[in-house]
């Protein structure tokens, strides 16, 4: 009695039958790789949750940051004098805020000084405060996205570690079948692969994300110079009219008023 070759394949070696199940989906190769490799693709996926976590928490605390420098900045342009701005400032906080008190707070303490000294002293003081806010403020922005520079310069390389590891395996899984059928050595080697892919995944976005943040967190710091200048300005302003004389004196404001 004749056997079909249905039959007959059961009993033929691992590479020359057709009914091993492979299922070449992402999620059936993630269950079918090496504890390696898993391990690699866990990583990554972690590290890509972190870069999009990143990217959302920065995207809206430099949102917020930028409106109330800009708010700030606004008002230290439409002020004639550091007490206007103040007042004008209300309860508004943010880096810019705190420069203009700042500035107030330093010509206060100088006060009983400023008709007996040189105001250059004053003005120096008012820098380097001005310039230390203007300094965290740009440190405390970037921090975050440090990790995603790290991310998106090691996770290429992650990924090429478990689709070495995951080749090398399939090597090792011809050499014990003993047969090259396509059947044994595509799943793994496409298991090992999708360690690279994911790893480009978590990479590329990591890459661009840092340079968007690096350009706006620079365009951020540039609010904060201006709002520092301009802070500047309304000081070295009230200064110059502490010497003229008081009859002919004309507030700041009148000035710009045009009276």
């Amino acid at each position: 009695m004749e056997r079909s070759s249905t039959d007959l394949e059961p009993l033929l070696p691992a590479g020359e039958r057709s009914d091993i199940p492979h299922d070449l989906s992402p999620w059936g190769m993630f269950m079918a790789a090496d504890w390696v490799v898993k391990g690699v693709m866990i990583g990554l996926a972690f590290a890509s949750l972190v870069t999009w976590t990143v990217w959302l928490a920065k995207t809206l605390e430099l949102a917020g940051a930028r409106t109330r420098a800009g708010r700030t900045l606004k008002i230290i342009r439409n002020s004639a004098t550091l007490a206007e701005a103040v007042n004008e400032l209300g309860k508004r906080g943010g880096p810019a805020a705190l420069m203009l008190r700042a500035a107030a707070d330093e010509v206060r303490l100088s006060e009983a000084a400023l008709d007996h000294a040189d105001n250059g002293g004053v003005k120096e003081r008012v820098a380097s405060a001005l310039s230390r806010i203007e300094s965290y403020a740009g440190r405390r922005m970037s921090r975050g996205t440090g990790v995603l520079a790290t991310i998106g310069s090691t996770a290429p390389f992650v990924g090429l570690f478990g689709t070495v590891w995951g080749i090398m395996n399939s090597f090792i899984g011809i050499s014990e079948s003993q047969t090259t059928n396509l059947a044994v050595v595509a799943p793994g080697i496409a298991e090992a692969l999708l360690a690279t892919a994911i790893g480009l995944v978590a990479a590329i976005p990591a890459v661009v994300i840092y340079n968007v943040f690096a350009r706006s967190i620079t365009g951020y710091r540039h609010l904060l110079a201006d709002a520092a200048s301009g802070v500047e300005r309304l000081v070295s302003r009230d200064l110059d009219f502490r010497k003229v004389p008081p009859g002919s004196r004309k507030s700041p404001v009148s000035l710009v008023a045009g009276e």
